[in-house]
């Protein structure tokens, strides 16, 4: 696992073993071409974290800030580690939080990118969906991106998001949604 463009490019990063699902350097290059020039400026929040691989590829590539939200000790510690390695610490802040902690009571910031790749299987990536739906922590022109298994994929009923992609690399399905035309007020 690298980072694959950017400052930081090519820097190899720490993982703490079984603890997280990285994404594939292959999605995510994927998933970086995608956003393309959406990046830059952004204000990212990368939901259970794991690693940081995307927040600090998102840095790298010129993100203004990145908040990085994850509950297990190993990982936060692979994420500070990595962070220090690619001498992207001043734009991160790494919060220990148990995700839905985080969207309930611990932000009230507006992200223009939100990367939510959760434990496999759980539900979790939905009931996250549901939870971001209508706070207000999506701009008006963001995004959110669901890290899932393609056998975990179903419609999920939102009221302000609606799915506008979703691609699939081996295991790994990404799932984009964005705020409905009708949602967004001017």
């Amino acid at each position: 696992m690298r980072v694959i463009s950017g400052s930081a490019k090519g820097r190899t990063l720490k993982s703490p073993g079984a603890a997280t699902r990285p994404i594939t350097d292959r999605a995510k290059e994927s998933l970086f071409n995608i956003l393309g020039a959406r990046v830059q400026g952004a204000n990212v929040l990368d939901l259970y974290a794991g690693v940081g691989s995307v927040g600090i590829e998102a840095l790298s590539r010129g993100a203004r800030a990145a908040t990085f939200v994850e509950l297990d000790r190993d990982a936060l510690k692979a994420i500070h580690d990595n962070l220090a390695l690619t001498r992207l610490t001043e734009h991160a802040k790494v919060v220990r939080l148990d995700v839905f902690k985080f969207l309930r009571h611990g932000t009230t910031e507006e992200y223009d990118v939100i990367y939510v790749a959760p434990p496999q299987y759980k539900e979790l990536w939905a009931e996250t969906l549901e939870t971001l739906d209508g706070r207000g922590f999506l701009s008006a022109r963001g995004v959110v991106v669901a890290q899932i298994h393609p056998r975990e994929f179903h419609a999920v009923d939102l009221k302000t998001l609606e799915l506008t992609d979703s691609r699939r690399y081996g295991s790994t399905m990404l799932c984009f949604y964005q705020p409905l035309r009708s949602a967004i007020t001017v």
